[in-house]
């Protein structure tokens, strides 16, 4: 008995040695308090990559409350073209509109649905085993139906399909654009972004410059003329109309061309990113230790606040961290 007592004593001791053992962000140049706070009446309880839903289950989308209400037993997916669309598990899917919330689209698609957008009358749904769709809204009918490779582990950060003129391109769970024609109901090209076997769907999208920029947790891409690729663990990326801006797993801050090419790049030691938003000359981030940093665009300065944030989802909008019941303001 007094073997394993010791045994039970050891591992303790080394369990809780190497938590407390932890490294975190304790910067030492911290100029104050960051006081620009507010409150929202109802907390956030769940995040999606340009919406979340509120307590009351109604939809934050930027800086605004959208008086939609998401239905129980449905997830919140997304805003789209004047859209609030949700879906239950079992693949029953809403789409609400956002000028006359009586206007209510349904659709019984049967299986789980990771992500979904809408361009006019067409509706394109990414289902949770990868497989890809586009349906006439109006009519149900299905138009297309493309089977990707299923992922058994994904980042919960899944962007939606993007319409560009007659092409739909779908970030993919695996890793891929999967770009198609819509009015010839034909798949066109397979875009490879990365090929990590866990953790390496799509969670950054965008058309820049006639260029292409996708992103996994590890890898982005920008495609025009050609590929370029580079390396990032990438917690959180964002793009102000110039220069794209992402923080990574090590703490580092870096601004890249649309070209992938390095503009500058910056590191806080241990840091753990939980949003960024970039203004006119600014670029902001959240730390999970309680801290805004604020960076002049080329990251050659910066200044750290002291700032209140408690554990749970975090919001990212136009001007504001949203943490829980409370907001903290950047301008």
């Amino acid at each position: 008995m007094k073997t394993l007592s010791f045994v039970l004593l050891t591992l303790s001791i080394l369990f809780f040695g190497a938590c407390s053992s932890k490294k975190v962000f304790e910067p030492k140049n911290v100029v104050g308090k960051w006081d620009k706070y507010g409150s929202s009446p109802k907390g956030v309880v769940d995040i999606t990559s340009n919406v979340a839903m509120l307590e009351n289950r109604t939809v934050l989308a930027k800086d605004t409350i959208i008086d939609i209400e998401i239905a129980k037993s449905y997830r919140l997916l997304a805003k789209s073209d004047g859209w609030i669309i949700s879906s239950t598990i079992d693949g029953n899917l809403m789409l609400q509109f956002i000028l006359d919330k009586n206007i209510v689209e349904n659709f019984e698609l049967k299986k789980t649905i990771a992500s979904a957008s809408i361009k006019n009358n067409m509706l394109a749904v990414l289902f949770a085993d990868n497989e890809m769709a586009l349906y006439n809204i109006s009519t149900k009918e299905l138009l297309l139906k493309e089977q990707g490779d299923p992922s058994l582990a994904v980042d919960s950060r899944i962007t939606s399909p993007h319409f560009m003129g007659e092409l739909v391109l779908f970030p993919t769970l695996d890793g891929k654009v999967v770009i198609i024609n819509s009015k010839l109901k034909k798949k066109l090209r397979t875009i490879i972004v990365s090929s990590e076997e866990h953790f390496n769907n799509i969670i950054y999208f965008n058309v820049i410059d006639n260029k292409i920029i996708a992103a996994t947790g590890n890898k982005i891409l920008s495609i025009a003329t050609k590929e370029e690729r580079e390396k990032y663990e990438i917690r959180t990326i964002a793009y102000d109309n110039k220069d794209i801006f992402l923080t990574t797993k090590q703490g580092e801050v870096v601004s890249i061309t649309p070209d992938l090419k390095l503009n500058a790049k910056t590191k806080f030691p241990f840091a753990h990113f939980l949003g960024m938003i970039t203004t006119t000359d600014k670029v902001y981030l959240l730390e999970k230790e309680g801290y805004l940093i604020e960076l002049s665009k080329d990251l050659k300065e910066q200044k750290i606040y002291k700032a209140n944030i408690d554990n749970g989802y975090v919001f990212t909008a136009d001007k504001m961290f949203y943490v829980e019941d409370e907001f903290i303001s950047v301008e």
